[in-house]
């Protein structure tokens, strides 16, 4: 089979399309023909050496996918072959960037016959990550502020809408442009701001009548991380779930005392090891989906071979929404 793998870390030239080995299921697996990827941040950082977790090589990236079930291993009754699924990827013989990958049953999401495959894919890894970054992390109450960096980005543009309906009273979004911002408002944000902008942690202010938010999402880190510190109102929690930048922080504790405020990390591997959370999760969010009161952004659909390209366009936040590859 045709798939894209790394065997060293270093920019998108590194990435190989090459003929890969078909997997083979083992018990309580079965094989994926892949049909959409889902393309996310977490794939450049294990391509650059700069996972939460080491990276072994060579390296298939890759973890979210849709497709159907052409074969299953022994002991396998939840799924049987034909069945139309979207799943997460966590075993170390899964290969996500191919034509075929093997999963684990348990992590399986049966699709609806006229669900479409790209429209399946660009919810799980990021509409879990926004879920349980509001919801299990940061705790979110009715009627509390938050503020949603990278408001265009794949979480952002699905942060802005769970935080909706939630029961945020305010959703203030920044984004890096105009029409990205103009985006955000058409989800629901309340306030917008242009982080390029000098006095962004001001507007934010003078945007809650000086009290701050009571729930950040950060995923740049660096300046913007010590600057979103500033924007918190006492109690106010950040959670962060990304180094985009990939400028480290660095955080003097005392600085939380005064105002009873908190810095949560969330990593989403970490949710996937509780199956029951996961999946009830999940099935919350296609049931929005499938309400009408969840909206998904498709940024762009490119072809496997293209992934060094679509890295380099990721990494340069000229995107919005969700890229997706396809076999």
């Amino acid at each position: 089979m045709k798939g894209v793998q790394f065997s060293q870390y270093g920019g998108p030239e590194v990435l190989q399309f090459i003929e890969l080995e078909k997997p083979v299921p083992e018990s309580f697996e079965v094989v994926i023909q892949i049909k959409a990827i889902g393309v996310n941040y977490a794939d450049t950082a294990r391509r650059e050496g700069q996972y939460v977790v080491p990276t072994p090589l060579p390296f298939v990236p890759g973890a979210e996918v849709a497709g159907i079930v052409t074969e299953i291993g022994e002991g396998v009754t939840t799924v049987k072959v034909g069945t139309r699924v979207v799943t997460l990827l966590g075993s170390k013989r899964a290969t996500g960037y191919a034509e075929y990958t093997i999963a684990d049953e348990r992590g399986l999401i049966p699709l609806p016959d006229e669900m479409d495959y790209n429209l399946a894919v660009a919810l799980p890894l990021q509409g879990l990550s926004a879920y349980h970054i509001l919801k299990t992390m940061g705790q979110l109450s009715r009627g509390e502020t938050v503020l949603v960096h990278a408001a265009a980005g794949g979480v952002g543009t699905l942060a802005v809408q769970l935080a909706k309906l939630i029961g945020a009273g305010k959703v203030i979004a920044t984004a890096s442009s105009s029409d990205k911002l103009e985006l955000a408002k058409q989800l629901g944000a309340d306030v917008l701001i242009n982080y390029t902008e000098e006095n962004w942690v001001d507007q934010i202010r003078e945007a809650t009548n000086g009290k701050g938010v009571d729930l950040a999402l950060e995923m740049v880190g660096g300046k913007v991380f010590n600057d979103t510190l500033r924007t918190l109102a006492s109690f106010g929690r950040i959670v962060v779930y990304g180094v985009a930048s990939g400028e480290q922080s660095s955080l003097n504790p005392n600085l939380l005392m005064a105002r009873n405020q908190s810095v949560i990390g969330f990593f989403l591997p970490q949710i996937m090891k509780k199956p029951a959370l996961l999946q009830s999760s999940l099935i919350e969010l296609f049931q929005y989906l499938q309400q009408g009161k969840l909206k998904l952004i498709i940024g762009g659909i490119y072809s496997l071979d293209d992934a060094a390209n679509v890295h380099k366009m990721l990494q340069s936040r000229q995107t919005h929404g969700k890229l997706i590859l396809v076999p």
